[in-house]
């Protein structure tokens, strides 16, 4: 080999090394490597949660491993195949020509969409908030107050087009959602309130008003169940493909509410002042920005955001209101708004995954036999790799990152 062609192999080699360290500095990496280490974990728990394992112990500890990855793949075959629909019944379907079968064939992966619907305005109330520097735990109560606010727009007026409807009932569920956002973000401005308890608190007024509306004021009439009327056919959001797809047009909303979140916070003067108080309040103030204002804005925003998502929910999927139509969205929109960096694409992203695990979870319980709650273990365990990021960057050996790509930190553990 000449010294030109060694040469030339050395700047390959160098060039290669460099592109391999830059990818492991990335921010995006650590997401990443925080979902793989929460799905092989979570195999893991499969594996240990499945009954032959141990049975077959004793007599052979090899067979037992054997059948712990068994299951796990199994589990995760189906959680796919009721996530995603299953490619060999898609094929079928389509080589068949019946509309029907087609339809329910690509069925989960349109079902797995409209999990993922209020994930991703739940995920935006949550960034939205981590951006200015405050940690809005209210999430869920706000999901409840827009759905309480859109299921009354939605059967109290009735003879509109619904061209006028849908907007009104919509923009009601985001109302009731900045309402129950204001209340918190006017006290952490005027008072100093710490607006996690103030949020936490929030929820629960807003659990139980919900409870006495459903057993008061907003009772069907002729039900023994505490459920709310239904909303006129103007104000459902219309769906696509027909039956048993329940795919709406709350997706593309949500889509273009997380774009222009984005145009928000990164285009605009005043995000550009949301994102400065967040990142530092005393700069902001000796800069002259009106810190008390944007508190209250901040806080209102995020919890119409939220609004919009109970609004989605009840417009779009159950057309009424419900004790428990939010499993926990905004809980789980905490987790979410970290995995997507806080980012309204990467929200977007982290959303459709939450959606399609979600989704899955209900085809791998049924069909292999493994609990629902394994999936809220994966959630869990994807969340504290990335809340502990050095441990991702031992494990994987990863270099640590520089410091122009600090992580936005929330001043809402105390911080003035």
């Amino acid at each position: 080999m000449t010294d030109a062609e060694k040469k030339t192999k050395n700047a390959k080699k160098s060039a290669i090394s460099i592109f391999f360290e830059e990818i492991s500095r990335s921010s995006l990496i650590i997401p990443i490597l925080a979902i793989i280490s929460g799905l092989l974990l979570g195999g893991v728990l499969v594996a240990l949660s499945t009954e032959n394992v141990y049975t077959v112990w004793s007599e052979s500890p090899l067979l037992a491993i054997s059948n712990g990855f068994k299951a796990a793949w199994e589990s995760y075959v189906t959680l796919l195949t009721g996530s995603l629909g299953s490619p060999s019944r898609i094929i079928a379907a389509i080589q068949s020509g019946d509309g029907l079968e087609i339809r329910r064939a690509f069925n989960p992966v349109f079902e797995s969409l409209v999990k993922s619907i209020p994930y991703i305005f739940g995920g935006l109330a949550v960034s939205l908030g981590f951006r200015t520097g405050l940690f809005n735990i209210g999430v869920e109560g706000q999901i409840f107050m827009g759905g309480i606010f859109s299921v009354w727009v939605g059967y109290s007026f009735t003879g509109l087009p619904a061209i006028i409807h849908i907007p009104l009932a919509f923009m009601a569920g985001a109302l009731g959602g900045a309402l129950w956002g204001f209340i918190p973000g006017l006290l952490k401005a005027k008072t100093g309130g710490h607006e996690v308890i103030n949020t936490i608190m929030m929820n629960y007024v807003a659990f139980r008003l919900t409870d006495w509306l459903l057993r008061g004021p907003m009772r069907r009439e002729g039900s023994t169940n505490p459920l709310s009327p239904i909303i006129e056919g103007s104000a459902m959001l219309p769906r696509f493909f027909g039956e048993p797809i329940r795919f709406h047009f709350g997706f593309f909303i949500a889509l273009a509410v997380a774009a222009l979140v984005f145009w928000f916070l990164f285009k605009t003067k005043w995000g550009f002042d949301l994102r400065t108080v967040g990142a530092n309040p005393r700069a902001a103030r000796y800069a002259g920005m009106n810190i008390v204002r944007s508190t209250i804005v901040a806080m209102s925003l995020s919890g119409a955001l939220a609004g919009m998502a109970g609004a989605n929910e009840l417009l779009g999927v159950n057309h009424h209101l419900s004790q428990s139509f939010s499993p926990g969205y905004g809980f789980d929109s905490i987790a979410l708004a970290l995995l997507g960096r806080n980012h309204p694409l990467g929200v977007v992203l982290a959303a459709l995954l939450f959606g399609t695990l979600r989704n899955g979870a209900t085809r791998m319980q049924a069909a292999a036999g493994i609990p629902i709650d394994i999936i809220s273990v994966m959630q869990a365990l994807i969340l504290a790799f990335i809340a502990a990021p050095a441990i991702v960057r031992t494990i994987f050996r990863l270099k640590e990152p520089k410091k122009a790509e600090a992580e936005v930190h929330v001043r809402g553990w105390g911080g003035s």
